[in-house]
């Protein structure tokens, strides 16, 4: 596949980079500030930030290239937005809080515990310059376990991306984490959906887990 990487000089850019070249795929990278010229490749995947997601995928769209967005922060109006014009324009996208195959299993997990301990809050802990705050991941946590999660975000160096769901009741507790030590965690669930998304339905697929289950 030809492969459009926004954000290829960045950690997660650049481990996604070695996985793609290392698998055959001929890669375009696009950085901020350069011109997002993309046709004729089989699809993009978009790491960057969260001023710079938005135009890319809507340029994406324009030329009629499927997109793996896998940068957070964009406002609830940005991500409508995309999936009206990529109805729209017949263009497949997929957009997941976190790639890593543990995360989205941590996920589930948090869901299911929840129905039975309806008490427990997230702390989400991530490297001192990630820009959104709560996570991406940690939003979803909360609206599959009902919504009213309380969420605790952790800015330091050192870290990564690290969550740990704290489900209580009478007389016990129990917590669900997940542990991102490097950012190639992410590799294997990106390539899964850079392979799928041109065969989704036009618009915004949401998460990772609706291809564990194909």
């Amino acid at each position: 596949m030809k492969v459009a990487l926004f954000g290829y000089r960045g950690k997660v850019g650049q481990a996604l980079e070695a996985a793609l070249r290392a698998g055959g795929h001929e890669i375009v990278g696009i950085e901020m500030g350069d011109a997002v010229e993309v046709r004729g490749c089989d699809g993009a995947i978009d790491f960057t930030q969260p001023t710079a997601v938005h135009g890319n995928v809507l340029a994406c769209i324009e030329q009629g290239v499927p997109v793996v967005i896998g940068t957070t922060g964009m406002t609830p109006e940005q991500v409508a937005e995309l999936d009206a014009k990529a109805r729209a324009a017949g263009v497949p996208l997929l957009i997941a809080a976190n790639f890593a195959i543990g995360a989205v299993l941590m996920m589930r997990f948090a869901a299911e515990a929840v129905k039975w301990m309806p008490k427990a809050e997230i702390i989400e802990l991530h490297h001192d310059t990630k820009l959104d705050s709560p996570s991406g991941t940690a939003k979803v946590t909360a609206q599959l376990m009902g919504g009213n999660v309380p969420i605790h975000s952790v800015r330091l160096p050192g870290l990564v991306a690290n969550q740990e769901v704290i489900l209580g009741a009478q007389g016990q507790t129990l917590t669900i984490r997940h542990d991102t030590t490097s950012r190639e965690a992410f590799v294997p669930g990106v390539l899964l959906a850079l392979e799928r998304v041109g065969s989704l339905a036009p618009g915004l697929t949401h998460g990772l887990d609706t291809l564990l289950d194909g």
